[in-house]
Formats: structure tokens, C-alpha cells, sequence
């Protein structure tokens, strides 16, 4: 697969206060003849608020709107999400009702931040969302010790599936904490009771090699994943920054890793030259987008590539 780059669709510039940096995690939903797509940005004091943008589904680089306000605000203090909240995952429930599946941060003491998985509602198609819940549907336990985060969720008829980051330590980098983490499944009968087996689904080529925000789309041989990756070391814009990755399931459980055909790698310059980061993959119609953030962690913004489907 081969996907041809479109190139940036937003980047947020101090477009408000609460805006003021970074387009992080696009997370997209069909809503007729637009793509809406949720995002996180920063304020002044570098905490992650949930918005959204809608784009045209015929060309996504034509933006119709800009929800300039937070989509819900932080958690209470100590909570889960009190420090930050980025949507990573949506699932339409019916015409009206859509689960929102986020990551909560908190800041560290020992290390940099905590994650954890959390779930919004929204009752009326998309327009307004509050939390299910005052805590996290998905936290690190007995056997997932240091974080969990960036789900990717599927409804599959009664059956649900999520795919996540999940903390495997930390490390300490020129004076610096900074965590490896690799990608768990867990399935559920109704998208918030999860169960967890700790399996791996794929395994790293490195010691000190992470993965993040898988992507998964089902086909009728199995399921495909585009995902992040990089090292532990020199990875904020450098040698070791994310690229994005791939791989193939017959189940959804066991994958099989193969990098050299995710279809894409950073460009020779510009805005996702020296990163490619958070992809989420959104079929509609007959293309499939893969929507990603750029250098920086989505500093540069968020754009969008596009594959023909047979």
C-alpha cells in the first residue's frame, strides 16, 4: 500500500488562549458530508484540552468549522485527567449517541506523567460530550504497572476491541524520565468493562524501541494496524523520532510486524520531515485517509494522506 501525501490540513497558532499550541491526535468521524475531526491543543501551561475541526469528506484540506472551545474541561484535582485530555478514539453507538475514548494525563513526582484511558458521551450526534465516568475505564493494574493509553476502539457486532499503549518502564535519559511502552489488547461486551490478558501483540526490535497509538481497520483477511514507533533516545524531532509503523492479524490478537510496507515515511522537508506521528485511519467511501500529526508531537499541525481502495 502506497498512500499519496495531501499535506497539512490545520495548524493551531495562538489561535485562542486556550489554543495556543500544538493539533495533537487526530481522531476522525464521519458526520454526513464532513469528517470531524478531534483533536487536543495546549494553553500557556502546556495542559491538553479536547476540540474539534470539520472538514469536507471530498477533500479534507477544506475546513468547514472550528470548535474553538473546549469540548469538556479538566478533571477534578487528583483525578485521572486533571492535568490533560486528548481524544484517541471515536465509536458511533447509534444516530445520536457516540462514545469518545480519551487519554487522561497527570503530572509526575518520580516520573514526567501518568496516562490513563477514559470514555465521554455524546447524546446529541457529536455536538457536546460529558464524562460516563469520574475515573478511568482502562488503568494500570497488578499486571500493567506504570500507564495506559492511546486506545484505538472497535465495535464489532457484540463484541468490542481495543487496542492501547501500555507502559512497560521507565528509564532515565540525560537526566531525564522517559517511558517505553508497547501495544495490549482487550476486548469487552459493551465498551467499558474491558478484560486484559497482558499478551504483547507484537514485540520490539530494539531494547529501548516504543510504540503508541495504534490505528486498526478490519478487512475480510484480517485486521490491519498502523501505529507509532521510536527510541528512547534523541526522539524529540531527532534520529529517533516516530515513524509510523504496520502490521497485519489474522485475530486482532497475534500480529505480524512489517514496517517497510506502512506506506509512508517522512517527507524530504516541511511540516512532517523529521516526525510522523498519531495516525488514525478512517475509511470513507472509496478512499482511505490516514490523518497524522508532523514534527514536533503535532506542533506543526495535522495532515492527511490518501490511498484509492480497489
Amino acid at each position: 500500500m502506497a498512500w499519496i501525501k495531501k499535506g497539512l490540513i490545520f495548524s493551531v497558532d495562538n489561535l485562542t488562549p486556550i489554543m495556543r499550541t500544538h493539533t495533537l491526535a487526530p481522531t476522525p468521524l464521519i458526520l454526513g458530508d464532513s469528517i470531524r475531526i478531534f483533536f487536543s491543543s495546549r494553553n500557556e501551561k502546556n495542559q491538553s484540552y479536547p476540540f474539534y475541526l470539520d472538514v469536507s469528506s471530498k477533500n479534507p484540506k477544506e475546513i468547514k468549522y472550528i470548535h474553538k472551545t473546549p469540548l469538556f474541561e479538566l478533571g477534578e484535582l487528583g483525578a485521572f485527567d486533571d492535568d490533560g485530555i486528548m481524544p484517541c478514539s471515536v465509536v458511533r453507538i447509534s444516530d445520536k449517541l457516540i462514545y469518545l475514548y480519551y487519554i487522561g494525563w497527570n503530572r509526575g513526582v518520580t516520573v514526567s506523567y501518568r496516562n490513563s484511558i477514559g470514555l465521554a458521551v455524546s447524546n446529541d450526534n457529536g455536538e457536546t460530550f460529558e464524562r460516563m465516568f469520574r475515573g478511568p475505564i482502562i488503568d494500570r493494574h497488578k499486571q500493567e504497572p506504570q500507564m495506559a493509553a492511546s486506545p484505538c476502539v472497535m465495535r464489532d457486532g457484540d463484541n468490542w476491541h481495543c487496542w492501547y499503549t501500555s507502559g512497560t518502564r521507565w528509564i532515565t535519559v540525560n537526566g531525564k524520565t522517559e517511558p517505553i511502552y508497547t501495544i495490549r489488547y482487550a476486548h469487552s461486551s459493551n465498551g467499558i468493562d474491558w478484560m486484559r490478558d497482558g499478551k504483547e501483540c507484537m514485540s520490539p526490535n530494539t531494547e529501548f524501541e516504543a510504540f503508541a497509538r495504534p490505528a486498526v481497520i478490519k478487512t475480510e483477511q484480517g485486521y490491519l494496524m498502523w501505529y507509532n514507533y521510536r527510541d528512547s533516545f534523541d526522539y524529540r524531532d531527532g534520529v529517533g523520532s516516530y515513524q509510523i509503523g504496520f502490521a497485519e492479524s489474522y485475530n486482532g490478537r497475534e500480529w505480524v510486524r512489517n514496517d517497510s510496507v506502512a506506506g509512508i515515511t517522512r517527507s524530504a522537508e516541511g511540516w512532517d520531515s523529521l516526525m510522523q506521528c498519531y495516525p488514525a485511519v478512517l475509511e470513507c467511501g472509496e478512499f482511505l485517509y490516514l490523518f497524522y500529526n508532523g514534527n514536533g508531537f503535532g506542533k506543526s499541525g495535522l495532515g492527511y494522506a490518501q490511498y484509492e481502495k480497489d
